[in-house]
């Protein structure tokens, strides 16, 4: 599988969203406090994966690559 550059950050991104949740869930199960910044990262990722799936979209309907 041969990805470009932006599918890999994408991929990164993904993974990096994904563990933050996992530990965001940690944090509330074992009844810490989470940090006021964790919502926000895992918001900012997800808003950016969101981003990369509706281009995704709109290049494949436009018959790109």
């Amino acid at each position: 599988m041969n990805l470009s550059q932006l599918d890999r950050l994408s991929v990164l991104a993904c993974i990096t969203g994904l563990a933050m949740v996992v530990v965001f869930f940690a944090v509330i199960g074992v009844g810490a406090p989470s940090p006021e910044w964790l919502p926000m990262a895992i918001a900012s990722i997800a808003g950016f994966e969101l981003f990369m799936v509706v281009d995704a979209i709109r290049k494949r309907k436009r018959g790109g690559a």
